[in-house]
């Protein structure tokens, strides 16, 4: 239950529910151990009720909490400031709250080969870490992970449609699938909010059309889309951007960086996070939409295990109610998933529809 406007923001809203999120976040996913150095980063457009949480509930399990708070930024995924970077590339756990991330950077590289348990919460509010963390059956949705990882390791061919006009082929040839949103059981990785699986086809294969109908992040003035952007992919690489003012305005950030592997589909990403069901503007909420499926664009982590690529910046984009048709079977329609299995772990997960 949320309260009425303009109530939302006040220091107590949530408060009990927040701090059990967090703790929750701290012991139970990230897996906090006494004695451990753990960064905390946040910038002036996070909220600073959830960075004080999790920095309380850092400090109660016997950790070493350290929090890095900075001024916000335009360039998203980009190298911060030394002392920032400085900070992460030495943690034993990293917890990034900033809206501007810096996921993919070089200090976000050197974290992880030093054997940081990362995770990207970026624009997490209250609301969101209460919803989507402190109300989720963590377990029932990592089954269901699993579950998906599972039938698109087994698949080849793989079709997305949609009913807002994209129609996407691309074949798998036996590509591995990142489960990111697991318990952080094992040291330098990249972990992420539960609720979504992420891997890239044979990228010369990816073609058709994609159309972005709920959300895209970066370029950070955009986020909860007001009309669809349609792109026309050739071979895994994005040649044309059409819409309105809003697809002008992504193609112009795309064309910025003068960087030809920024028009590169990076990855597919399902989201199924059972705390969100519209997209909020918060892109860690909007790619795990319950049945979404998200787009990566612009540079390629390795842990994605394609054909791994750098560039000056990455961008997602979310299709809200997608149907998945799997070596010509239909595993998702419109949003829901229709497997017989995935569709038994939803209903015992107590979803809405199923």
């Amino acid at each position: 239950m949320e309260y009425p406007i303009g109530i939302e923001m006040t220091p107590d809203y949530l408060s009990y529910e927040v701090s059990k999120a967090a703790y929750k976040l701290v012991k139970e996913v990230m897996l906090v151990e006494p004695g451990e150095n753990v960064v905390v980063t946040g910038d002036t457009s996070t909220d600073k009720r959830v960075l004080d949480a999790i920095m309380n509930a850092a400090y109660i399990v016997g950790a070493n909490p350290v929090l890095v708070y900075c001024p916000t930024t335009d360039a998203a995924y980009a190298e911060p400031v030394a002392p920032l970077g400085n900070a992460v590339a030495v943690a034993d756990v990293w917890i990034e709250l900033s809206y501007a991330s810096i996921m993919l950077c070089e200090s976000w590289r050197k974290a992880i080969d030093f054997g940081c348990r990362y995770i990207n919460l970026t624009g997490m509010d209250v609301t969101m870490i209460v919803n989507c963390i402190g109300k989720v059956d963590v377990a029932g949705v990592v089954e269901l992970g699993e579950a998906l990882k599972a039938k698109m390791e087994a698949g080849n061919e793989i079709i997305i449609k949609d009913d807002n006009g994209t129609y996407l082929t691309a074949r798998n040839e036996g590509r591995k699938v990142r489960h990111s949103g697991q318990l952080a059981t094992f040291k330098g990785y990249p972990f992420m909010m539960c609720g979504q699986i992420s891997w890239c086809p044979i990228e010369e294969t990816i073609n058709g059309t994609l159309v972005f109908d709920a959300a895209i992040f970066p370029p950070t003035d955009m986020g909860i889309l007001s009309e669809p952007v349609k792109l026309t992919l050739e071979n895994g690489r994005v040649t044309k951007v059409e819409g309105g003012k809003e697809a002008e305005r992504f193609d112009a950030w795309l064309h910025s960086f003068n960087d030809p592997n920024m028009f590169r589909l990076a990855h597919y990403s399902l989201g199924f996070n059972p705390g969100v069901s519209k997209a909020t503007g918060r892109i860690v909420e909007d790619e795990r939409i319950f049945g979404c499926m998200e787009f990566g664009i612009g540079s390629q982590g390795k842990m994605i295990r394609g054909s791994y690529w750098t560039a000056a910046s990455h961008t997602d984009g979310v299709v809200s109610k997608p149907s998945i048709i799997l070596d010509g079977k239909t595993i998702e329609e419109n949003g829901k998933y229709v497997d017989p299995e995935l569709a038994a772990i939803c209903k015992k997960m107590g979803m809405a529809g199923y």
